[in-house]
C-alpha cells in the first residue's frame, strides 16, 4: 500500500481540492494583474507623445468624443483654405479629472464649433494635446492640466 496521509485517503483528496482552488485563484490574480499592466502600460506622460515647442490652435466642428481612461479624446474636423477638411484628434485628461473640475462628457457635443488650443504630436501627425476648448459664446472647456501637470 503506498503513502496515504495521516487522515487516509479523504486526507489526500482534500489536499488535492485545496490546491485546485489555490490554482484557480492564483490564475485569476494573475489574469488582473495582466489587465492591469495593460492599463498601466497605456497611460503616457504628456512629453512622450506630444511637443511643448508646438503649439496648436485649430477651428473646426467636433464630430466624435471618447469618454474613457486613461484619456478622453476629441476629434474636430478642420476646414482648409482649398476647402478640404482635415480631421484632428486630440487628447484630454482623464475622465475622472474632469468630472472633479465640473467638466462632463455633454460639455464637448458633437457638431460644436469650436478653436482648440494645445499642442501637436511629435509624430506630426494630425494629433495634439487639446489643453484648450472655446466655444463661440466665449465659454472655455479646459480639457486638460497644463502640461508642467502631467
Amino acid at each position: 500500500m503506498g503513502w496515504t496521509g495521516r487522515k487516509g485517503r479523504k486526507g489526500w483528496m482534500g489536499w488535492m481540492a485545496a490546491n485546485r482552488r489555490l490554482m484557480g485563484f492564483g490564475f485569476v490574480v494573475g489574469i488582473l494583474m495582466l489587465l492591469a499592466g495593460v492599463q498601466a502600460g497605456a497611460h503616457h506622460s504628456f512629453a512622450a507623445e506630444f511637443d511643448d515647442t508646438k503649439p496648436v490652435k485649430v477651428t473646426g466642428t467636433i464630430t466624435k468624443v471618447e469618454w474613457q481612461n486613461p484619456h478622453i479624446w476629441f476629434y474636430v474636423d478642420v476646414k482648409n483654405a482649398d476647402g478640404s477638411v482635415t480631421n484632428w484628434a486630440f487628447s484630454g485628461g482623464a475622465p475622472g479629472q474632469l468630472m472633479r473640475r465640473g467638466i462632463t462628457k455633454d460639455a464637448l457635443k458633437i457638431g460644436a464649433e469650436v478653436v482648440v488650443e494645445g499642442f501637436r504630436a511629435k509624430d506630426a501627425s494630425n494629433n495634439g494635446f487639446g489643453q484648450k476648448v472655446t466655444f463661440p459664446d466665449g465659454r472655455n472647456v479646459f480639457t486638460a492640466p497644463p502640461p508642467s501637470q502631467q
